[in-house]
């Protein structure tokens, strides 16, 4: 499998330290409000990372933190009138509720940054001893100029990074380019004692603080969206090596920007969703499908016509297991024949597309269209009329599940569940077949459409999907 790695500029054989297991560290949410469809990319496309790394076999220690507790946070918490603390855990909820709708699996570890401020004064100190932290009147910052490699995530020297930083008229730093350690308190804010006085973390080294404590001094991947390059993540590199002697991460993964109809995303725009307004109007899986469809790397466009393609998209392949959960019950109870024997053996190579499209730095788009393309065979082989045997049916269906389980779809049971209004209609429906009563069969039929549910005569009976 190869990965582009930010840090070299280039595709990489991706070998992890230890073979067999994985050390994975992603940035999570700060939890000061419902996370928005820009967050999503990144929590979709790196859980699908850490499903196919397990799918090969891996075994992945994926950590992804909470950020709860920094300057949005306080004014948020200002502005409704409740603490830090019970904002963030009212956000933490909402986000796990997200996270579940999309289909991205709780991380081995949540860290809070709250809950690791011990873990986070330690290094902070252990930078101060070493000479790259200094302290004024209770401020802690970072010196970048003392870390020679300052720059090489972003591939920016130092120089020009300076060209555009600035001091804050509050701050006291010895350099533009130096950030945030540990902050002093102001009136009002939450704050921890330290050696420095009472203060809470900056916002970079949590991370460095979290993926030290949970997953050691060198990690195989680091990842989160293009804008984390710079400054969090070229700032977490500074923290870490500077502190441990040690590569921090040896991949470092980021996702593309997501414009809204071909604008940036922002409020001034009014153009700015989260993922709760979109799952009001389409089904999370088809959130996710939409992240899935163009490759991690590229910038993305959200749009409703995008958004309804993808729709779609995704009822196609549903259909296509819908059908084949109905072929099954009357499928012949036997081993495949010479012509089944050859569909399997094509919807094998659809595989190995699917799994090569992946091992190309998770070209997912690719592997959606190596799933298109095993819908199509599989529709156009197994039918209602093509007396398919058991095993074949079941053949399709798995691997189609089996594939799309790696990338957080297709996994919805396939015997939804009538209610008993529509069940009544479907049995008064089949009486009047029977009564050759085809005005009242077809006035049923109109109105389970108008009800979402779409009826199909088979020679083997009934069958039927919601719109």
């Amino acid at each position: 499998m190869k990965l582009y790695n930010t840090l070299t500029k280039q595709k990489e054989e991706f070998q992890p330290i230890t073979p067999g297991e994985v050390k994975m560290y992603s940035c999570g949410p700060t939890v000061y409000n419902y996370f928005h469809i820009g967050n999503a990319r990144p929590f979709i496309i790196f859980d699908t990372l850490r499903r196919y790394l397990e799918y090969k076999g891996l075994k992945v220690n994926f950590v992804q933190n909470f950020t709860d507790i920094d300057d949005k946070m306080i004014k948020k918490s200002n502005d409704e009138g409740i603490t830090v603390k019970e904002l963030g855990e009212k956000f933490i909820e909402e986000y796990f509720k997200d996270a579940k709708g999309l289909g991205i699996k709780e991380a081995t570890v949540h860290p809070k940054a709250t809950e690791n401020i011990e873990a986070i004064i330690e290094l902070i100190e252990k930078l101060e001893d070493k000479g790259f932290a200094y302290n004024v009147d209770g401020d802690v910052y970072f010196s970048t100029k003392k870390f020679k490699e300052y720059g090489k995530l972003s591939h920016q020297p130092l120089e020009d990074l300076e060209a555009g930083a600035r001091i804050d008229v509050n701050e006291q730093k010895r350099d533009p380019m130096d950030f945030a350690l540990w902050k002093k308190q102001k009136a009002g804010e939450p704050a921890w004692e330290s050696p420095w006085g009472m203060g809470r973390p900056g916002w970079h080294i949590e991370c460095s603080a979290m993926a030290n404590k949970y997953l050691g001094e060198t990690i195989d991947i680091h990842s989160g969206g293009q804008d984390l390059v710079f400054p969090h993540h070229e700032n977490e590199i500074a923290q870490s090596e500077a502190a441990n002697d040690a590569p921090f991460a040896k991949y470092w993964l980021h996702n593309g920007y997501i414009n809204v109809d071909n604008q940036k995303m922002s409020k001034s725009l009014n153009n700015f969703f989260t993922v709760r307004d979109v799952a009001s109007e389409y089904d999370y899986e088809i959130i996710r499908f939409f992240m899935l469809s163009a490759h991690y790397r590229n910038p993305i466009n959200f749009s409703k016509d995008l958004m309804e393609q993808a729709k779609s998209g995704l009822d196609r392949m549903y259909t296509c297991l819908n059908n084949l959960a109905f072929f099954k019950g009357n499928a012949q109870d036997r081993a495949m024949n010479e012509r089944e024997i050859k569909l399997s053996g094509q919807l094998e190579k659809y595989k190995e597309n699917f799994i090569a499209a992946m091992d190309d730095d998770l070209n997912t788009a690719d592997a959606i269209a190596a799933l298109f393309e095993m819908v199509r065979e599989i529709n156009a082989n197994i039918t209602a009329t093509s007396n398919s045997s058991v095993t074949i049916v079941e053949f399709a269906a798995n691997m189609l599940k089996e594939l799309g389980d790696v990338l957080g779809i297709l996994q919805k049971s396939q015997k939804d569940t009538l209610d008993a209004e529509v069940e009544q209609l479907i049995a008064k429906r089949q009486q009047a077949r029977k009564d050759k009563n085809w005005a009242l069969a077809d006035s049923i039929r109109d109105r389970l459409k108008d009800m979402g549910i779409v009826l199909e005569d088979t020679p083997q009976g009934i069958k039927w999907r919601r719109a």
